[in-house]
């Protein structure tokens, strides 16, 4: 293949495009769209995460505040922790307004993650919301339909295809002379959009670039780079395998509608029945009946509990609790604590498996579906996926647990069996002990987590990246003129 070739071919199209009243509007429409989405994001971001960071003080403050109090008051009392958000997620939004920003961390009870935007919303943001990947995802592919669909076809029409062959340019030649015109007009849009959003991010970072969200926004610009020319080279194909330029438009826009609603909606559905989970009162009321299999710490007859007093009296040779060196009720704490956050964990492991099940069904369909592929790793790569989510709940939960234990453990050292009298411990313990609980502080998981848990979505995208050029130096050897 001779590159000056490809070049000229390459600019022949450019210059087309834009003679092209429609495809210059089209062009600048879909720049100050996404404009607006990369300013509506960093706007977005800020104020969220100044919300989320004001209130996570708040909570802290409120939690230092209390005064000396029993510590299994304060185990109740709880503590509230906030989700932060990576400062990709104003790129791609991702499940961000759907899965919740906040939950609340109490003894005994692990709770769910509230306040989504969705459910503050109206029924209006389930049609999505404008970002940044969003329209790189569906309106970017559709702008490269429009301006690539009579990029071969209508020189077959006008009969100039005939004499572009015979003047010894080869298919090869032509295809990628045409997709690489098409791929330099998407530039225009796609490197501001890409310098902006590094300058969004670098501010967002506080203009101390971190290496990890550095590394993940430059594998986020070169996936969608190998997207859009994946895009350019199919249309070119189905461009030069139709006749005319009316029926390469309608196969365009026929594969488009099926890569992004058809597809992407039949692939949930199939996840979903080939992976059933059960619904939240469904779950919520096996976890409470093995709960009580297992016994209730604040019932002093339930006969699990009742047995271990027993041993503990045996072990230590007293005749009551009160004659125990430790306070017994802290130790039931600290035993029923474990064992309801063992139960709790065992059901929510099953839960998630099942929804991973379904998750990698998606990741697979990928390899039918460039735009799964895409959808998937940006998302991840932006810390706005469904894994990040639960990842803030394994750490919540972890924080959760071991406050609840730390204050079992106040109790057990500090708080007396007996009756208070003069000479025994208090009932309540000094407010100092509040200090040694830190603060919660979510932590994201690195960029090579994040690309071992999308492997499926990277290789899909690679595999459709490679098809095309396959395509290119296979089929189009049985290509006509006409």
């Amino acid at each position: 293949m001779r590159l000056h070739i490809i070049n000229i071919i390459s600019k022949n199209l450019i210059a087309s495009a834009f003679k092209n009243k429609a495809a210059t509007w089209m062009v600048l429409l879909l720049g100050l769209m996404l404009l607006m989405a990369s300013w509506l994001g960093w706007q977005n971001f800020q104020q969220q995460q100044k919300i989320r960071t004001e209130y996570q003080q708040h909570v802290r403050k409120q939690w230092l505040g209390n005064p000396d109090k029993h510590p299994h008051r304060m185990a109740h009392y709880g503590y509230f922790a906030f989700r932060p958000k990576h400062p990709l997620s104003f790129f791609d939004f991702g499940m961000e307004s759907y899965t919740g920003v906040s939950v609340f961390l109490e003894a005994h009870k692990q709770n769910t993650v509230n306040f989504s935007e969705a459910s503050l919303s109206t029924g209006i943001l389930r049609f999505g919301e404008m970002s940044i990947a969003m329209l790189l995802q569906l309106l970017v592919p559709l702008l490269l339909l429009f301006l690539g669909f009579n990029s071969v076809s209508a020189l077959k029409e006008n009969g100039t295809l005939k004499i572009i062959l015979c003047q010894g340019v080869s298919w090869q030649e032509l295809i990628l002379g045409k997709s690489l015109g098409i791929v330099s007009i998407v530039l225009l849009l796609f490197l501001p959009v890409s310098l902006i959003t590094f300058g969004f991010l670098f501010s967002l970072s506080g203009f101390s670039l971190d290496p990890d969200a550095g590394l993940r926004l430059l594998i986020l610009l070169l996936s969608y780079l190998a997207y859009f020319i994946l895009w350019s080279i199919i249309t070119v194909l189905i461009s030069s395998l139709s006749k005319t330029s009316k029926g390469a438009l309608t196969s365009l826009i026929g594969i488009w509608l099926l890569t992004m609603i058809v597809l992407p909606r039949g692939a949930q559905a199939l996840g979903a029945a080939r992976y059933p989970t059960p619904s939240k009162a469904a779950f919520e009321k096996a976890l409470d009946e093995d709960l009580k299999k297992d016994g209730d710490p604040h019932n002093p007859n339930d006969p699990h509990f009742k047995a271990i007093k027993t041993s503990l009296l045996r072990k230590y040779k007293a005749d009551s609790i009160s004659q125990l060196p430790f306070n017994y009720a802290g130790y039931l704490m600290f035993e029923g604590e474990k064992i309801s956050s063992s139960i709790y964990n065992r059901h929510r492991k099953a839960l998630l498996a099942g929804y991973e099940n379904q998750n990698r069904f998606n990741r697979y369909t990928a390899f039918i579906n460039p735009y799964i592929a895409i959808k998937n790793l940006s998302m991840a790569l932006a810390g706005a996926d469904f894994a990040s989510y639960i990842d803030f709940q394994d750490q919540a939960e972890e924080f959760r647990y071991n406050l609840a234990q730390r204050m079992n453990k106040l109790q057990i050292d500090y708080i007396s069996n007996k009756k208070q009298s003069g000479l025994d411990k208090p009932y309540s313990i000094s407010k100092k002990h509040w200090e040694d609980v830190p603060n919660f502080k979510y932590e994201f998981k690195n960029c090579a987590f994040v690309l071992k848990k999308e492997a499926l979505s990277l290789a899909a995208l690679l595999f459709w990246l490679v098809v095309p050029l396959v395509l290119l130096f296979t089929i189009t050897r049985k290509f006509k003129s006409f």
